[in-house]
């Protein structure tokens, strides 16, 4: 059994995700890389997917998580703003006191799980 039995926080604006794992894990790649498509490249998705989940999350907050510049003699990028450095931070800080909270209702979970998924019934 995985290890990694953890819950998954998301944030809801109306209908869209204004921040969850997979939206902040982003923004660490973008923070490291100064790169949208670069970032992608790290998660294993298009830049497509990666620009929709972009302008998802500047859409959700008072001010851009992301700003974006084009290329040129100095090149283009990416880079996190105040904004998005605030909204990552506190989502982290947010998931830490979410698995702390519920570390002892996830452990009895675990015992009711199986050591390995059973296989899906064949149709």
């Amino acid at each position: 059994m995985s290890d990694h039995l953890q819950p998954r926080l998301r944030v809801l604006l109306a209908e869209a995700i204004a921040i969850g794992p997979g939206k902040a894990e982003l923004l660490r790649h973008i923070r490291e890389t100064g790169s949208i498509s670069a970032a992608a490249r790290c998660m294993h998705m298009s830049y497509r997917r990666a620009w929709l989940l972009v302008d998802t999350m500047n859409h959700s907050f008072l001010t851009p998580v992301v700003s974006t510049a084009t290329g040129g003699s100095h090149g283009g990028g990416a880079h996190l703003t105040e904004m998005g450095e605030e909204v990552l931070r506190r989502y982290e800080t947010m998931e830490e006191k979410a698995n702390a909270a519920l570390a002892p209702d996830i452990a009895e979970f675990r015992k009711l799980m199986q050591l390995q998924p059973r296989e899906q019934p064949k149709s």
